[in-house]
């Protein structure tokens, strides 16, 4: 299971938001690159990176600095945020990013993703954000009436590298992981499941990790990493074991 730490942007910075709301952030870097050498360093072996800035505006933001993290670390880069459509993915894997996490538009456009999936095989991740088991769009400012569950069977198709799984309501509020809600998903498809939203200490590592067998891949951590309640070091260690 990979433990996946993540870099947040707004505005070039790095950022933490509680449960998605851009208004509530707190700041924990103005060089985003050395934060991320620094999880590189700690033994990461992948970096979520989200365009904050891009996934409330509908278009990439943080071009610049995105394109600087990839130049700067040796482990692969997954990236979400503010890609809309095929002109967009094909921009930001020109800025050196491993694979693109669509939400919104596999939300809104899920033949279209699945056409980009074909054509990028393993390039591309669909997320899948959930409030209250129901899909989350636009930088999670739009809640539609639509299944978590529903959704993900749709992606569950060769091509689709991985299902990011987010509940919004644990998202940076160190209450732990949706566990419940992360298995259901994994019993409900093949494609490989990442966690994220909740993850708080490493008990949260080792409820996950029984979920591997299930086909859970790995699961991001943010606030967690960055307030001190989770190390990083211990947590890529206990997943490895």
């Amino acid at each position: 299971m990979e433990v996946i730490p993540a870099v947040d942007l707004k505005g070039g910075r790095c950022v933490r938001l509680k449960q998605g709301r851009m208004e509530d952030e707190t700041v924990f870097s103005s060089d985003p690159v050395a934060m991320a050498r620094q999880w590189q360093d700690l033994g990461a072996t992948r970096l979520h990176v989200v365009d904050l800035d891009g996934a409330v505006r509908g278009r990439p933001a943080n071009a610049s600095v995105i394109e600087a993290i990839c130049a700067a670390l040796d482990i692969p880069v997954q990236l979400g945020g503010g890609v809309r459509d095929a002109a967009g993915l094909a921009a930001t894997l020109a800025l050196g990013v491993d694979r693109v996490i669509l939400g919104t538009l596999a939300a809104r456009q899920p033949q279209l993703v699945l056409e980009m999936a074909r054509e990028h095989p393993g390039r591309v991740v669909v997320g899948i954000d959930a409030r209250e088991g129901k899909v989350a769009v636009a930088g999670w400012t739009e809640t539609s009436a639509t299944d978590y569950l529903d959704l993900a069977r749709r992606f569950d198709q060769p091509g689709v590298a991985a299902l990011v799984f987010t509940d919004i309501a644990r998202d940076g509020m160190h209450s732990g992981v949706n566990l419940d809600s992360t298995e259901r998903l994994c019993r409900a498809v093949s494609r490989p499941v990442i966690a994220a939203g909740g993850v708080h200490d490493l008990e949260d590592i080792r409820r996950l990790k029984a979920l591997v067998p299930l086909g859970l891949a790995g699961c991001i951590t943010g606030r967690a990493i960055y307030e001190g309640s989770l190390d990083l070091a211990q947590a890529l260690a206990l997943a490895a074991a």
